[in-house]
């Protein structure tokens, strides 16, 4: 697991390889991440947006943002959480994901929250480094 923590919201990433929705010999790999945030802090927040930086072990960047994550924009009041699941297609067999989300207090102060950068890996393979 890979975790950051930004202003008292812990986010923690686990990503899995999916064998059964990957095809080698086409060069389509494919992970599922995980996520965990909590809202450790006083102030109620609400998830706006995602970037997310992907790269893979050919060194192509894919950046992507938007609104939210899986549709939803989650409110967060002290002591919650929010979990969801989403995945990442890549066409070689490893690559790392890294990103943000932008929070907004009741207020109406945005912020940045760090995503932590994380590997993915086939289980028992060794990346190569080239």
């Amino acid at each position: 697991m890979y975790r950051a923590v930004t202003r008292d919201i812990q986010v923690t990433v686990e990503p899995h390889y999916l064998a059964d929705e990957s095809n080698p010999d086409d060069s389509r790999f494919v992970w599922a991440y995980s996520v965990d945030i909590v809202n450790l802090g006083l102030d109620t927040v609400r998830l706006r947006a995602r970037h997310w930086r992907i790269v893979d072990a050919l060194g192509r960047l894919e950046e992507v943002r938007g609104l939210g994550v899986v549709g939803e924009q989650p409110v967060l009041a002290p002591g919650e959480r929010f979990e969801y699941t989403s995945g990442c297609p890549l066409r070689t067999s490893s690559g790392m994901m890294e990103g943000s989300y932008q929070m907004e207090t009741v207020d109406g102060e945005r912020f940045d929250v760090t995503i932590p950068a994380f590997s993915l890996d086939i289980p028992g393979t060794a990346r190569s480094i080239n």
